[in-house]
């Protein structure tokens, strides 16, 4: 069927648009398609778009929720090795804190510093614990200032020496000088003590009434 598209034109040329009871063919035609066509549009944009974006967004929450569970699933599957590594790093801890001596083992091992000194023949020009100790966590530690007078290959000896004693004792700041008796180190050495029981009780009082302090 052939459209006369003059006809068409004139008809809607000759269109009363404000009056729709003397509308040709054409108008009508034109206004039944652009209401065919603007019903599904407004309804993607009055209600489908919200939709859509619900379910784009169930699907992200879904994704969250999935990987959230997996990961809660390998924990519980690991839950048994996590255990036993727990066990093995308590036991490597106590391990370490015996080799922390308590508040009266602390004269012996200054006594074992001294002496690994003297074993290796060095000459002690100062050897001065700090007045007071530094106190960590759950341990204190204590400097101790350290002049001696000898040879490289004993200093060297010594060093080893202390490395090597039941506690922890560490060497730090090292400084070597040429002298005339032989080569000069000072050196500061660190050696660390658990804290007992009641040092424990009072450090987590002071921190608490510190805490408290600050809040006001």
């Amino acid at each position: 069927m052939a459209i006369n598209f003059n006809a068409f034109i004139d008809d809607l040329k000759r269109t009363n648009w404000e009056n729709p009871g003397t509308w040709h063919a054409a108008p009508k035609a034109i206004v039944l398609l652009a209401i065919l066509a603007g019903i599904p549009v407004a309804g993607y944009f009055a209600d489908t778009r919200g939709q859509i974006e619900q379910l784009d967004s169930g699907r992200l929450a879904e994704e969250k929720l999935k990987e959230q569970y997996l990961g809660k699933k390998k924990q519980a599957v690991n839950l048994d090795l996590h255990r036993q590594q727990l066990r093995e790093i308590d036991t490597q801890f106590g391990a370490l804190l015996r080799q922390l001596p308590n508040k009266s083992q602390m004269d012996a091992l200054l006594v074992d510093i001294n002496q690994a000194g003297l074993g290796r023949g060095l000459q002690f020009e100062l050897f001065k614990p700090a007045a007071s100790e530094i106190t960590r966590d759950f341990y204190a530690e204590l400097p101790i200032t350290v002049k001696v007078i000898g040879t490289y290959h004993d200093m060297g000896a010594f060093a080893s020496d202390v490395g090597q004693l039941s506690r922890i004792v560490t060497l730090n700041d090292v400084s070597i000088q040429a002298a005339k008796d032989g080569l000069v180190m000072d050196v500061t050495a660190r050696t660390f003590r658990y804290l007992d029981d009641d040092e424990l009780a009072a450090q987590r009082k002071a921190q608490q009434a510190a805490k408290k302090g600050g809040k006001k």
